[in-house]
C-alpha cells in the first residue's frame, strides 16, 4: 500500500511500514542534514537508532531518529537542505 508524505515540501510516496529513513532512501535521498562543525552531509548510518545521523524533524517535532518513525500518510518531514549532491 502507498502513502504520501513530504519531504521539506515535496510530495513523495512511500510503502506503508517503512521507516522515514527507508522511505527518504528509497525516493532518492541520502543526506537529510548536515554536520554542525564542517558541513558535512548526514542520512542513514546505523539504521538502527544507536547513533543521531539520521535527525529529521517530524510534524513540528525536532531530533527524530529517521530510522526508528514510522512514515504515516500525511506526515511532513523537514531536513537540512539543500545539501550538495542531493535529489533535487
Amino acid at each position: 500500500m502507498s502513502i504520501s508524505f513530504t519531504f521539506n515540501g515535496r510530495p513523495l510516496e512511500a510503502s506503508a511500514g517503512q521507516s522515514v529513513g527507508a522511505a527518504l532512501t528509497s525516493n532518492g535521498f541520502t543526506a537529510w542534514r548536515s554536520t554542525r562543525k564542517g558541513g558535512r552531509p548526514r542520512g542513514l548510518f546505523c539504521g538502527i537508532g544507536v547513533c543521531f545521523d539520521c535527525l529529521v524533524t517530524v510534524d513540528g517535532d525536532a531530533n527524530q531518529r529517521a530510522c526508528l518513525a514510522e512514515v504515516r500518510d500525511g506526515m511532513v518531514v523537514d531536513g537540512v537542505e539543500p545539501l550538495e549532491g542531493d535529489r533535487t
